[in-house]
This record gives C-alpha cells, structure tokens and sequence, in this order.
C-alpha cells in the first residue's frame, strides 16, 4: 500500500528493485535494505507523512547508488576506447548550424516539435527538469508545466497514457528512462499501440506516439543499464523502430517519428549522449524513415549496423584496407522497421559478401532477419557465408562487457575468414 500512495513523490526508480545491488557498494547497500525491511513491516502502524518521509530518504540514497554506478563512476577503461565518434557533417540545405551533442539535438527536436505543433506533450519519469541525461532541459520552462510533465514510476502507465493522448489526436512524445526498463510496457506498445489503426479498421489510431528510450552498452551499465532490445519491437508489424548513430541524424529522425503517422519507437545510443559532437542544424528538418544510408563505398564486402555500431564498422572498413586490401561498403540501417532491404541487397549483389553487426545477443538478434532475407534474394551472389558478429547470448556483464561487445578486432577477424572462404 505504501508503494501506491507514494509512487508520485519518489523522485526515481522504485526503491524496491535490487538492479543495482551487484555494483553498489555492499555494505550501504545491505544497511539500506534492513531499514527498508523494517519501515515496510511496521507501515501499517506509522503515520502517512512518517513512511512517505521515510520512503524519500531511501529513494535517495538508492538512486545515489543507482545512478553513481550508471552515470557518474570513473569507469576503469575508457568507455568509448572500443570506436573513435567521427563528427559528419550536415546537408547545407538544412541551413544553419550549431556544435550539439547527441543529448542536446533531441532535446533541439523536441523544442522544435513542441513550438511547431501546439497540441505535441512530453512525458515521463523526471521529463520536467531534464531527465536522467538532461534530454528533456529546458523544455518545460519554454513551453509549459501542461505539456512538459513528470509521471509516476510506472512505464506501463506511461505507454498506456500516451496511448490516450494519441488517440485523442494529439501529439504524444513519451520518455522510458532506459530501454532495459521498457518491458512493463511490451504490451502496451505491442498488443495496444501497434494493433489499435487495424483493429478498428482505421477508424481510430495512435499514430501519433513517440516513445524514447536510451538503450545499449555505457561502459559500466552492467546487465540492467546496458541492453539493446530493438528486435523484440522489429517483429511487431503496426510499430516504427528507428535508432540514429549521432546528433544530426538523431534530430532529423527523431521530428520524422514525432510527425510520421505511425507509432515509432526511438532507441538512443546513450554512450554518445556527450560523446558525440556535430554541427547540427538549428532549424527544422526531418530524414525519411524506412531509407538506410550508404556512409562509405566499397567493392569486397558489405558490412551492415546501427546506432553506435556503425562508427566501429568505419573503423573495421579502414582497418582491412590498410591491413588487407579488402574495401568495405559500410551501410547504416537508421530504421530498423521497417528496413531498407532494398538498398542492403544492391549492395550486397556488388560484393558478394555479407557481414552485420550490433550489440544485442546473437540469437534472433535483428541481424538473424538481414540475413535470411539477404540470402534468399541474394543467393546466387554471395561469395561467403554472411557472418553476424554481434554481443554474446548471455545477460550483459558488468566486468565483462569488453569480452560481450562485438568489437572492431572480432569483425576484422570475420572478414579475414570471409574474403579466404
């Protein structure tokens, strides 16, 4: 009972949850769960405002231990040593530019969105002063404590919600604070969101939700704060699934799922939120959905990611080069669902071999699905097995994760096997 009566006060994530008992410190950890133990045994004979004063102080200390292990712990390696962020550089026709980082150009297409389209809202857990990773700063300043606004600690509820705003022919841009925490919502985005324009024979729809999601490895988010989960949404038809590699594409794509006309699932690198730096546009511009993008043109093998990813396939297309004369076409899908199979294919008819690459487990990772579509239509082309180096079919590790991640040395060592097969 305490949970509910309080869920709207506790400033992050339900203090009941133990995700981050494996690189908290110990001892804090153990005394803060026996006084937690104790107030919830004796709740019912405390006075309201006793428990809910209580409830903050845990709340804060656990999210101190949360979010020092997650965001701000020195991390013993440098987290981005497995690419080097390259900056592109924007179409002139998209005007004017200014030096963002990834955070700072959504939060750029945000404002854009809310200033362009009066009945557009943001929502979620701390939305209102800026979210876990700033994202949202600033916003409810310039447009308003009704359309910039916090929600209790429930991801299901805020799907559900921005459900209801869709359908009441608004524009509903949604925040799950991190993608590992998006499964409450699986059926809210899967058996609600994605069936609602058919199941009423288009006479209803939710086109218009947007639900952001930081999503991947950090260097230090351990199994809770480091998973990619774009494939369990890529096999739901009625759902967009779109994932940027850097701030100009991060704004384009992010205005063109606020305004598509289908419900979108916007999954952003969080490793690069500060890291990546471009001159981005300040105006308005949006970048087509469903179209990848050819970053570097090649004659010997294609090699296929996304978000992050894509800046260690331009490392590994440089790598067999210099090493092994070996010239890649280096492909960024941007939209997961749907994908560009077209361009992917004509690709891959020109170099006969096939290698993709991201960080979510293996099996049925979203590369299974390039692949046998690839194989089918391309058959008669190849030259070699099409390979996937991706993450590893085991919980993400913590001290582990530079033996998880499919790094540029892994996809060198498969194009080697693939141009002697």
């Amino acid at each position: 009972m305490i949970r509910h009566r309080t869920a709207d006060c506790i400033p992050h994530r339900n203090l009941y949850c133990n995700n981050f008992s494996s690189y908290a410190n110990p001892n804090l950890y153990a005394e803060l769960s026996a006084l937690r133990f104790l107030l919830l045994l004796f709740s019912n004979c405390l006075p309201f405002s006793v428990c809910e004063m209580s409830l903050r102080l845990f709340s804060s200390s656990f999210s101190l231990l949360r979010h020092r292990a997650v965001l701000c712990a020195a991390p013993t390696r440098n987290v981005s040593a497995r690419f080097t962020y390259a900056p592109e550089v924007a179409n002139p026709e998209y005007g004017e530019t200014t030096k963002l980082n990834l955070f700072q150009s959504i939060n750029s297409a945000m404002d854009v969105a809310l200033a362009t389209d009066k009945t557009a809202v943001i929502f979620g857990e701390d939305v209102a002063f800026g979210g876990v990773f700033r994202a949202t700063i600033n916003l409810q300043e310039r447009h308003g404590k009704d359309r910039v606004f916090n929600t209790p600690l429930c991801e299901q509820g805020i799907v559900g919600f921005g459900i209801g705003v869709a359908v009441a022919g608004a524009t509903s841009i949604a925040e799950v604070q991190f993608a590992d925490y998006i499964f409450p919502a699986f059926d809210q985005l899967v058996n609600e969101a994605a069936k609602f324009r058919y199941r009423s024979g288009n006479q209803f729809n939710c086109g218009k939700l947007t639900v952001r999601a930081p999503y991947g490895a950090v260097g230090h988010g351990a199994l809770y704060h480091s998973q990619s989960p774009e494939a369990y949404f890529a096999h739901t038809p009625g759902l967009k699934v779109v994932i940027p590699r850097g701030p100009i594409q991060a704004k384009g794509l992010l205005l063109s799922c606020i305004r598509d006309d289908n419900p979108c699932v916007f999954f952003e690198p969080k490793i690069m939120y500060r890291s990546a730096v471009e001159n981005v546009p300040t105006g308005d511009y949006t970048i087509p959905l469903g179209k990848a993008e050819i970053l570097e043109g090649g004659n010997d093998v294609t090699l296929v990611g996304y978000g992050t990813q894509i800046h260690v396939l331009k490392e590994v297309a440089a790598i067999a080069k210099d090493t092994l004369g070996v010239s890649c076409e280096v492909i960024d899908l941007r939209t997961i669902l749907p994908w560009d199979a077209e361009t992917v294919c004509q690709s891959v008819a020109k170099t006969g071999r096939l290698l993709i690459s991201h960080e979510a487990p293996v099996t049925n990772g979203f590369a299974s699905e390039i692949a046998s579509y690839v194989q089918k239509e391309c058959f008669l082309n190849l030259e070699a097995p099409i390979e996937r180096v991706c993450g590893w079919d085991t919980p993400f590790p913590h001290t582990l994760e530079p033996y998880y991640i499919p790094d540029k040395w892994r996809c060198v060592e498969t194009i080697k096997k693939m141009v002697k097969f």
